[in-house]
């Protein structure tokens, strides 16, 4: 019975914490017109902010900020996502899966969107 409360408790939660996550999105500012893709090779780290925003720092400290058309469940509680491309660029055009901590479980498949360069709001 308390797993069952316990379970039903963490799944009622689950939406808030989901919100609390895109409130916790860095303000940025645009830098000039979005870029269709990114190459691999530049990319030097993602930070995925919540379900809707994924920034990609580049070499020479660009910040390029992604936001989904959509929501990517569990793309903001797990952080982590896998890709595949074969021409050495990430795109807009792209699809990512979120990659699940708990094990090979895959998650949610979503569509990417313009690379938009930003500089952060302060």
């Amino acid at each position: 019975m308390r797993a069952l409360m316990l379970t039903a408790l963490l799944t009622a939660a689950a939406p808030a914490l989901a919100r609390d996550r895109a409130a916790d999105v860095p303000p940025v500012t645009p830098a000039g017109p979005a870029r269709t893709c990114l190459s691999l090779a530049t990319i030097e780290q993602t930070l995925v902010r919540s379900d809707r925003v994924i920034d990609f720092r580049t070499t020479g400290r660009r910040l390029y900020r992604v936001t989904l058309p959509q929501r990517c469940p569990g793309l903001g509680a797990e952080r982590r996502f896998a890709y595949a491309t074969s021409i050495g660029q990430l795109c807009a055009q792209d699809l990512i899966t979120v990659l699940y901590a708990s094990g090979p479980m895959q998650g949610a498949r979503c569509g990417l969107a313009p690379f938009q360069p930003v500089t952060p709001t302060r």
